[in-house]
């Protein structure tokens, strides 16, 4: 008998599992199974090597479904990410996403059909690499920052610390709203339009009160 399992990553130990469920029993999605790594880096850690996703890839079967919030919480290394959809595709796993409601498996049998489905896996999964780039770099910037500009006027104290602005990042990446980040971190709307707008210029703000 098929079955539906959503596979869920948090990155940080603070982070929790319940708002990817919550968003896809919201967009209609019945869970019959939720698989979860907890901590585990996206961008340094394949699939195949996560505990949970080791037993992700023991449960699917032909006909299975597996839901992700977006293709970056299987991964934000583009070749394992293409390389882990493409191989549930082989295995007649339907993969589908919360976010924007994307379908990928590997009924199609026009070429043409194919090489826009793979043209789409790869942009997605390219989007989720260069995304955890961006993160990364806005990170070294701060750091670089923090250290050149000691002893100096350091500006007026942002009102989030690492913590806070790691998740504006994260749920940004994940697509949610400035409206869900504002509510779910407690900052203003202002200031995650900000963080969004420029994160190096964020995490650089923090670096230098830290």
């Amino acid at each position: 008998m098929s079955q539906t399992i959503l596979y869920a990553r948090v990155s940080t130990t603070e982070q929790t599992i319940d708002h990817q469920k919550a968003q896809a029993e919201a967009a209609g999605f019945q869970i019959d199974e939720v698989v979860a790594d907890h901590g585990v880096s996206g961008v340094s850690t394949r699939l195949a090597d996560r505990s949970e996703g080791k037993r992700l890839y023991d449960k699917l079967r032909k006909g299975d479904v597996l839901v992700v919030r977006w293709v970056d919480r299987l991964g934000r290394n583009y070749q394992d990410v293409t390389d882990t959809i493409r191989e549930f595709m082989r295995r007649g796993v339907v993969i589908r996403t919360v976010i924007n409601n994307m379908t990928f498996d590997g009924a199609a049998t026009d070429p043409m059909q194919e090489a826009v489905r793979d043209a789409l896996i790869a942009f997605m999964a390219a989007t989720a690499q260069a995304q955890a780039e961006a993160t990364r770099e806005a990170q070294r910037a701060g750091i670089e920052a923090a250290r050149g500009d000691a002893g100096r006027y350091r500006g007026k104290k942002p009102s989030y610390d690492q913590q806070a602005l790691q998740r504006v990042l994260s749920l940004s990446a994940e697509g949610a709203g400035t409206s869900e980040i504002a509510k779910a971190t407690g900052l203003t709307r202002q200031t995650v339009l900000r963080i969004k707008g420029n994160p190096i210029a964020a995490q650089t703000a923090v670096e230098k009160w830290s």
